[in-house]
């Protein structure tokens, strides 16, 4: 199993936590099945479907924050309401008022809630005590929010920090544009970026596309900035970094898939080898990254 999105967090070392003690802690918040009256219910499960709420690989923990959401749309709840509220008006000879129309938005949506479809989705984190990382899969930092509220809600013996960098990311990126040259370790790949500060917000894309120096050094000039871009690591990860210090669209090359070990016997034996990988891959292009961008920056809460 392999994070698709990194959302990076630092914990202050050393981190006093055992999967033991997060799994108590976690508990108190731990997933149940919505009722037919709920619209959304949040909590932990257990990221191998066991009793377990925290699953460990060579000390490395992962947890799951669980979210069911019922299916009601608004136009669906405003549709029944307009047709309640006129029957109401035939038989009282008069329209609703607003409480009454409060009222009746309130009925129509227990009425309804029984009847709704539930989505499940699953969040999931990465927390490495040995070295201080806590790492969520999201796509975006609201998303990384649904999970660590109620993480840190329960945990109380952890120190949370955004991850922060000496040199910020659109300036590092636009420079190893600027001189078409990668840092140590990492090469630049085809997607790329540039975005103008000023108010028309002007921006550049490429896609799949050989980046020109030149053309590039042009934009650069003329003010924009690189908002993205396209890497790969050691010629084993490729992603996608942005200036906002998030990595999306995280990929293993075949190098490291044909150095996994295929023969794995059974699932479980296979997501704690594919875990294990992931994390220590990962820690690896996480430390290149941090001193690429010039080391980490004096943390705060």
């Amino acid at each position: 199993m392999w994070f698709k999105n990194l959302q990076l967090y630092r914990l202050a070392l050393p981190v006093n936590l055992t999967a033991e003690s997060l799994h108590q802690a976690l508990a108190k918040l731990a997933f149940s099945p919505s009722t037919s009256m709920d619209l959304q219910n949040q909590g932990w499960a257990s990221p191998r479907d066991n009793d377990l709420l925290v699953h460990t690989v060579n000390g490395q923990m992962l947890i799951m924050l669980g979210t069911e959401k019922k299916l009601l749309p608004a136009s669906v709840i405003n549709q029944v309401c307009k047709a309640k509220a006129t029957e109401l008006e035939e038989q009282q000879g008069f329209k609703p008022g607003r409480k009454q129309m409060k009222d009746l938005k309130e009925q129509v949506t227990d009425e309804l809630l029984p009847r709704a479809f539930s989505i499940r989705r699953n969040t999931w984190a990465w927390i490495d005590p040995l070295n201080g990382w806590l790492v969520v899969d999201a796509a975006s930092p609201a998303r990384a929010d649904e999970l660590l509220k109620p993480l840190l809600k329960v945990v109380n013996d952890v120190t949370l920090y955004s991850l922060r960098v000496a040199q910020l990311p659109a300036s590092a990126m636009t420079s190893w544009l600027a001189a078409d040259e990668a840092p140590a370790g990492f090469s630049i790949d085809q997607d790329t970026e540039l975005r103008s500060a000023g108010e028309d917000k002007a921006a550049v894309r490429y896609v799949s596309h050989t980046i020109d120096p030149d053309d590039v050094r042009r934009h650069i000039a003329a003010g924009k900035q690189c908002t993205r871009l396209a890497m790969t690591w050691a010629d084993r990860i490729s992603f996608v970094l942005t200036e906002s210090l998030a990595i999306k669209r995280v990929t293993a090359l075949d190098v490291i898939k044909e150095n996994s070990d295929s023969k794995m016997q059974n699932d479980e034996e296979r997501f704690d080898s594919d875990f294990a990988l992931m994390t220590g891959e990962l820690n690896h292009m996480l430390g290149d990254l941090v001193a690429a961008l010039g080391g980490e920056a004096p943390q705060q809460p």
